[in-house]
């Protein structure tokens, strides 16, 4: 009987404390892992998604009722190996202290910065792409040498099962314990003591959570989402600019984090742009969405009732609708573009996370702006156009958590460029050697030899030594 299965037979909250504590003394015992160790977790860690990816394809298909195998090889198993890959080939260089400049008054000495693992790390895991926003902080975490524990969400149990009893196989509990449960259990999880807690998931939840994690003063990094815009410039290559623009919105049918959210398209190439994106998006999917096994499901009912009370609530205050096909099945939900809308809809309120895609007419660049900066700071920002001088003008008169010119989705995948919100998308950042400094606390080192120059400015004051040091620096 594994460890997990004697504590389904406990309270969730004892067997989460039981196992945060294993990891705690885990961590007291061996404080340091050696590069040896990481590198080979890292590499247990690849060689579990390797040898099963097949198994939590299907799994994850399953809990959405239907997402293509080929989806998730391409963004969920592709990304999570590069990531681990990235981390394996950089991590002996990030271990190496860095050295830092000791100023004329303290020398002679030495300082270096030194990243040391934080002990025990919390993982909250969402349900849209649940093994990349697992293995991506995990692998992350176990680079800076730490113990992880990782709480999986309950929309998808066919995959967090399974993810559950992979890691124990290949992992003791005191190095990786994955905890699956309702919510209930999820805001247990989130009032352990953890060295550093990552959240990923919307908005409102992450208040929360980091209410939790401050009774602890426990550091956080939370992962969201919210409003990403798409600015279409009137110079843009319309045809290309849907294209891309299609392909971020429908990936995983928009429940996605950084998914295109709503498009600034100028006034007078909006329907050119409607026939464009629509193009796009039956070249992608022949024939019928309804019926095209490529095409992912919305993930349950509940997610499916509020797309469609979005819908209903813009059409009841004057929104237009121009679908590509009418009706559901089985939770596909066909793409729908939606004209004249406004701040008083629920669509323009919340992060859709579905395929349905507001459009908004402008004259003027500086309109798209001021909307953007009146409105809460987005997850992504995605510009299309090849105009220097307005990338640059967007670029620096906006906030967002970051950017893709000429294309959506890319800031998610790369693995040396940090990846987080700002403000209500998020806070703090993870992916690459960010994500190693995330999960390490950066220790400042002074080293003085035994031959030292400070007697020279000890008490008493009022030396000779002390007015040449004030005549030379204090001017």
């Amino acid at each position: 009987m594994t460890s997990w299965e004697q504590g389904t037979n406990l309270d969730s909250a004892k067997y989460m404390q039981d196992i945060f504590q294993q990891q705690r003394q885990a961590c007291l015992q061996a404080a340091y892992p050696d590069y040896e160790q990481r590198q080979q977790q890292l590499k247990t860690l690849y060689q579990m998604v390797v040898e099963h990816q097949h198994e939590m394809a299907a799994a994850i298909s399953r809990d959405f009722s239907n997402r293509s195998l080929d989806e998730t090889k391409l963004f969920e198993v592709l990304t999570s190996l590069n990531g681990l890959k990235h981390s394996l080939k950089h991590l002996k260089k990030w271990m190496k202290p860095s050295k830092r400049q000791v100023g004329i008054l303290f020398q002679p000495a030495t300082g270096y910065v030194m990243y040391q693992p934080v002990g025990v790390v919390g993982i909250v895991v969402p349900w849209n792409y649940p093994l990349f926003l697992a293995i991506g902080p995990l692998g992350q975490a176990l680079a800076a040498g730490n113990r992880v524990m990782l709480k999986m969400s309950e929309y998808t149990p066919e995959f967090s099962s399974l993810f559950q009893q992979l890691i124990a196989r290949y992992f003791p509990a005191d190095q990786i314990a994955v905890v699956t449960g309702n919510a209930q259990v999820a805001q247990q999880f989130t009032t352990l003591p953890f060295d550093h807690l990552l959240f990923t998931g919307a908005t409102s939840i992450a208040r929360h959570v980091m209410h939790a994690a401050a009774e602890n003063l426990t550091p956080i990094t939370l992962e969201l989402g919210g409003k990403s815009p798409v600015i279409v410039a009137k110079d843009a290559d319309l045809q290309e600019s849907a294209r891309r623009l299609a392909f971020g919105k429908t990936m995983n049918a928009g429940q996605t984090c950084v998914a295109p959210d709503y498009a600034f398209v100028h006034q007078s190439q909006i329907q050119a742009f409607i026939g464009a994106y629509f193009n796009a998006i039956r070249q992608f999917y022949p024939n019928s969405i309804l019926s095209n096994p490529d095409y992912t499901t919305i993930i349950n009912d509940r997610q499916l009732a509020r797309l469609q009370r979005y819908i209903e609530d813009a059409q009841a205050k004057g929104a237009q609708l121009h679908q590509i096909e009418q009706g559901v099945d089985g939770r596909r939900l066909p793409h729908l573009v939606l004209t004249n809308v406004h701040d008083d809809m629920l669509i323009m309120q919340n992060e859709i996370f579905g395929p349905l895609l507001p459009v908004i007419g402008y004259e003027q660049m500086d309109e798209v702006i001021n909307y953007i900066n009146q409105h809460d700071r987005p997850l992504a920002l995605y510009y299309f156009g090849y105009n220097k001088a307005e990338q640059q003008k967007v670029l620096h008169t906006t906030h967002s958590g970051g950017v893709c010119l000429n294309e959506t989705l890319m800031t998610a995948g790369m693995e040396d460029m940090p990846f987080g919100g700002i403000g209500p998308s998020g806070m703090g950042h993870y992916h690459g050697h960010e994500g190693f400094k995330t999960f390490s606390h950066a220790k400042s080192v002074f080293s003085r030899p035994k031959f030292s120059l400070m007697k020279l400015i000890y008490p008493p004051y009022g030396s000779s030594i002390l007015k040449l040091i004030y005549r030379i620096f204090l001017r």
